[in-house]
């Protein structure tokens, strides 16, 4: 169920396409029932609402006509019920209920014999939810609500068992019993749960499967909801991490996405983000103080204290600090991008080495090549970016310009300060010279310019 409008989260954005660790909220639920091994998948939405961005491929969408509640939502998907033979449904704003909870869920329906099954869990303080009453074979009675004043006596407030809002169907009762749900109540909508009493007057059993995990009733209405949600999700993600053998070294201050991927004693040191489709090989180092959004970081690779984009680092490369690394940059095994470096849509060769304060933009570095400081690759002409080319094991002396389109051949050298306009032949120097002319007395005759000008 996704077709709620999600008012109370004072945004322009649906609430399902929020964000819950970089996955659109609907989308957790949904990959969990997949994972415990649900086939068609069918998200109920609001008419005008698309929320297509945050299903995960080959999700169907059914639209609700209108928002006549939980027992509307599923009649709207009737065809589909018809069409099955195990109904589970969901709420997409209930994101972190597990695909073992789920699995488990479904296990009990199909060896309870029910014609329905309800997910439960037990809460010491209740509060609003609604209570499980249950009869002597442990079977369910019915759900009373306990919203208002008099919905339940005492002896219904002090269940603990509340209703999860998860539920598994046999498709056939459930289709039938949709049929004659009523919206006589105070707030004229159509609630799933009153398809029990009908399915208990065809002499069919309700059964109801405790759970323990209390993120079945983590629900989001509104920031709050959707902060505290983000934050067990976090803790989930960074624990399942850890158990499998990354160190995490402060996880309170390291947020790492859904789509993550960490091998084997990698280290993530603190203030470190891993967003997006971002994978850290084996034994690398990222961090502290990093941020890195749809990279690969390769096995034994450090990134120091740098923010890099959608960005490949090959194995034992190092990076950082303070380096950027924008899209389509390629650094192959053992390179390096030292303090204060900026690469952008670049290829830098095995071994080759960008050490520090140097802008590389649109250029081919070669293997076992070394950018002196302050290189700068001026690869824009004010019309078009042009590209440059640095063959292998090619010197670059500190502060060297290269004007692209230009190419500097293998071995080849550039002097301190040159200015590269013209190609540079295979093992050659190239230099650029400016005369060096020294103005004798300029700095006393600076001095008493400044005084006159102040007397003035």
């Amino acid at each position: 169920m996704a077709a709620g409008e999600g008012t109370r989260m004072r945004s322009s954005t649906p609430k399902m396409l929020h964000p819950v660790c970089g996955r659109p909220m609907v989308a957790w639920p949904i990959l969990a029932a997949r994972e415990a091994g649900a086939g068609r998948v069918a998200a109920i939405v609001s008419p005008g609402r698309d929320i297509s961005a945050g299903l995960p491929e080959g999700v169907e969408t059914v639209e609700q006509p209108q928002p006549d509640g939980t027992g509307g939502a599923i009649r709207a998907a009737l065809p589909l019920i018809e069409a099955a033979e195990v109904v589970l449904v969901l709420s997409g704003d209930v994101p972190l209920i597990s695909a073992d909870t789920i699995a488990a869920l479904l296990a009990a329906h199909a060896a309870s014999g029910a014609a329905a099954t309800m997910l439960t869990i037990e809460l010491d303080d209740p509060a609003a939810y609604g209570r499980v009453v249950r009869l002597e074979d442990g079977s369910v009675e019915k759900v009373v609500e306990a919203k208002a004043a008099g919905d339940a006596d005492a002896s219904q407030m002090a269940i603990k068992e509340i209703n999860a809002g998860t539920y598994a169907f046999d498709a056939a009762p459930l289709a039938a019993a949709l049929a004659g749900l009523s919206n006589d109540n105070a707030q004229g909508e159509y609630y799933l749960p009153d398809v029990f009493p009908a399915l208990r007057a065809e002499g069919l059993a309700v059964a109801a499967h405790l759970a323990d995990d209390l993120a079945v009733t983590m629900g989001v209405n509104n920031r709050v909801d959707l902060a505290a949600v983000e934050a067990e999700a976090r803790r989930r993600l960074l624990e399942a991490h850890m158990l499998a053998g990354a160190t995490i070294v402060d996880p309170a201050s390291t947020w790492i996405d859904a789509g993550v991927e960490i091998g084997r004693d990698a280290r993530i040191e603190p203030g470190t983000s891993l967003l997006g489709a971002t994978t850290v090989g084996a034994g690398a180092v990222v961090g502290p103080h990093t941020t890195a959004i749809d990279t690969e970081i390769g096995a034994r690779a450090s990134v120091l204290r740098s923010h890099v984009d959608t960005a490949l680092v090959g194995e034992d490369a190092a990076v950082g600090p303070f380096t950027y690394l924008r899209p389509g940059t390629v650094m192959e095994a053992g390179s390096k991008a030292g303090a204060s470096v900026e690469i952008k849509n670049s290829h830098i060769g095995a071994g080759a080495k960008v050490p520090h304060l140097s802008y590389v933009g649109d250029a081919d570095i070669g293997a076992g090549s070394n950018l002196g400081a302050g290189t700068i690759t001026a690869n824009y002409d004010g019309f078009t970016k042009n590209r440059t080319t640095v063959g292998r094991d090619v010197r670059i002396g500190v502060d060297t310009m290269l004007i692209a389109p230009v190419e500097v051949g293998d071995s080849a050298y550039t002097g301190a300060g040159a200015v590269i306009k013209d190609d540079v032949p295979d093992g050659a120097l190239a230099v650029s010279e400016n005369a060096q002319r020294n103005i004798d007395g300029y700095a006393a005759e600076k001095a008493a310019k400044m005084r006159e000008e102040q007397d003035s």
